[in-house]
């Protein structure tokens, strides 16, 4: 439902706040006040083509707020900003938003009505939900053969789908895994533990030489246990000396223990150039795995027992795929049941449909019109739509093609009359184009009965119309000879009455006029209370 709308230099309008609630708002005033910027107003909200031709002269944009409760009873805000030059501009809960985004969100909020933009009943698919919903046709059963359907299909296709296929996926599955078996992975830190080896092996010769060396200058001749041995001797028998002494001789120990163990090392290097070459095979060989199968060895490992699985339940493809392709058949035979079902149901609900709706038809003004459904196609019949004509002799066309404005409002009107669903705010423009007297009240009265379980704005001309509303909006235009400026105020009381009189005769102060006025508007409230 539409709650609040702010509308700021759009055509004839300076600046107008409205403040809506429930039922029926009717909007009149003068020919040429902006009655038709209010809609405009709203088909720009929901997505709406702008036109830079839109803006108030002198102005440099027109900007045009909306805040709709939604149907689940949140609060949604939308924005449009028409500059005079460049590109619109659209938000959505103060957030940049596209066009299809608003039109999208516009088609569950508003229904507009009188020309052929945002009418979500001129879609097929929305014509096929209504009938369904007149008809309450079923659709349960034929959308749950259709899951199953579909779950059945993509186990198949999972199974490895047809016999060239399947058996191309075995042979690459089998090379992949015989590759990872014979590998034989373990240890998922085998390849930092080759790193090490390789880097080890490499430069052996060095190492040992190296170690050699440092063994030598610990314990050969001369070397620093023998230096230490003769510092020790010297001070041992010094008694200033007696403490250092006794930490060198730990120290002696130390390095002692040293010597030991760099010997050890230098003794388990390996000097040799086969082990290295099996060590760089074993790594490349990990690397190349790693580059097939995954970032890791622990990776690798997971790969093959996923791919042993898959090789697994592909060998056994044909035992599981009797028994699903067996259930295949059987929900493909459900699906058709069902699908026919529905078709059966839809074909029986169109007619009876067509004729509810026809039947509002010649007391909206459209006397030899007539209203049809067909239902198309193999079952479940999905082609649905809603025929028209305007006479008994003109050919049948769909909802899309109505050229007349005045004339699509009324057929939409006469479709909202039998269907419950739908938009919560509908906007009614052109509803009583060509129309008077005992069919203008009949709309009055169809508007009237709408407003019970929807929210309508309708700009009308005619004060039938205008009088079965809940709220009375009223465009004033005042032009000072340089620029022109129309405001929208609700009238009540006296003032709706004047309104009244003003449209039935021109003259708002007019006595006759006004008892015409007060009498519409008691009949009015009279049809309202006995519908």
């Amino acid at each position: 439902m539409l709650l609040e709308l702010s509308v700021q230099n759009l055509g004839v309008i300076e600046s107008s706040s409205l403040v809506l609630g429930p039922g029926v708002t009717v909007l009149t005033g003068e020919t040429g006040a902006g009655k038709t910027m209010v809609v405009q107003a709203i088909q720009l909200l929901t997505g709406g083509r702008a036109d830079p031709s839109m803006v108030r002269n002198g102005a440099e944009q027109a900007t045009i707020e909306g805040r709709f409760q939604t149907p689940e009873g949140s609060e949604v805000i939308l924005r449009r900003v028409v500059p005079t030059e460049g590109r619109s501009r659209a938000y959505l809960d103060g957030g940049l938003a596209g066009m299809p985004q608003l039109a999208e969100i516009g088609l569950t909020l508003v229904d507009l009505h009188g020309q052929h933009q945002h009418q979500s009943l001129l879609q097929q698919k929305v014509q096929r939900s209504a009938l369904d919903q007149y008809g309450k046709v079923d659709l349960g059963p034929l959308i749950d053969a259709r899951n199953t359907e579909r779950r059945l299909v993509d186990a198949i296709e999972e199974l490895g789908g047809d016999a060239r296929t399947r058996a191309h996926e075995i042979d690459l599955l089998k090379f992949q895994v015989d590759e990872i078996e014979k590998a034989k992975l373990d240890d998922p830190t085998e390849l930092d533990e080759l790193a090490e080896l390789e880097e080890l092996l490499a430069d052996a010769t060095a190492h040992i030489e190296y170690g050699s060396q440092a063994r030598e200058s610990i314990s050969g001749d001369d070397g620093l246990i023998d230096s230490l041995g003769k510092v020790i001797t010297s001070l041992s028998d010094r008694t200033p000396y007696k403490e250092l002494a006794d930490r060198l001789r730990g120290i002696q120990a130390e390095v002692t223990d040293v010597a030991q163990l760099v010997r050890d090392l230098v003794d388990s290097i390996e000097d040799d150039p086969q082990r290295l070459a099996d060590v760089r095979e074993r790594r490349q060989l990990l690397i190349d795995l790693q580059r097939k199968y995954g970032d890791s060895i622990r990776a690798v490992i997971d790969y093959q027992s996923e791919a042993s699985q898959r090789l697994e339940k592909l060998q056994n493809h044909e035992a599981n795929a009797a028994e699903l392709e067996a259930d295949l058949v059987e929900a493909r035979k459900q699906m058709a049941a069902n699908s026919a079902a529905v078709a059966m149901a839809r074909r029986a609900a169109a007619p009876l449909f067509a004729e509810e709706v026809s039947r509002y038809l010649p007391e909206l003004a459209l006397e030899n019109a007539g209203l049809s459904v067909e239902v198309r196609g193999e079952d479940p019949a999905d082609d649905v739509e809603i025929m028209f004509r305007a006479n008994s002799g003109s050919k049948w066309h769909g909802l899309s093609k109505v050229a007349s404005g005045g004339e699509l409002a009324r057929v939409m009107l006469s479709l909202r009359l039998v269907l419950t669903s739908g938009p919560p705010s509908l906007v009614f423009d052109e509803v009583d184009a060509g129309i008077g007297g005992s069919a203008a009240l009949a709309v009055g009265q169809a508007l009237g009965r709408l407003g019970g379980s929807h929210q309508v704005l309708v700009v009308t001309h005619l004060p039938q119309v205008a009088a079965f509303g809940d709220c009375h909006l009223v465009v004033d235009k005042n032009d000072d000879g340089s620029s022109v400026v129309s405001t929208v105020t609700e009238v009540e009381g006296d003032d709706r009455v004047r309104e009244l009189a003003r449209m039935l005769a021109g003259q708002p102060d007019s006595v006759s006029g006004n008892e015409h006025a007060a009498e519409l508007l008691e009949q009015a409230r009279l049809d309202r209370s006995h519908p």
